[in-house]
């Protein structure tokens, strides 16, 4: 089964992004990432290797997250890419918004 993505985030996802963010930084630094996110450019990584380095295990099909985003694929819609971003402190990636599943 092919994932197929939007060209783009959607706006919303990195509003929520920041929110994330602010969990665990200030709401200033989180807002900064969150800028920066929407300037950056495209690229892909095999989900495994954003879960290996995350350090993350990956969701369960039974996930009320992961059973609308198999919905969404296997009625041909489009899921919103991923934004990450580097802990430099702790040397992980973080899953800032998107949703990262258990099919790769």
């Amino acid at each position: 089964m092919k994932i197929k993505w939007l060209d783009k985030p959607q706006k919303h996802d990195y509003r929520a992004a920041a929110r994330y963010l602010s969990l665990t930084m200030s709401q200033r630094k989180a807002d900064a990432i969150a800028g920066k996110l929407k300037q950056a450019g495209m690229t892909e990584f095999a989900a495994k290797d954003i879960f290996r380095s995350s350090g993350l295990s990956l969701l369960g099909v039974s996930n009320g997250h992961v059973e609308k985003d198999v919905d969404a694929i296997t009625g041909g819609g489009k899921l919103s890419p991923l934004l990450l971003c580097r802990d430099q402190a702790n040397g992980k990636l973080i899953i800032a918004d998107g949703q990262p599943w258990k099919y790769y």
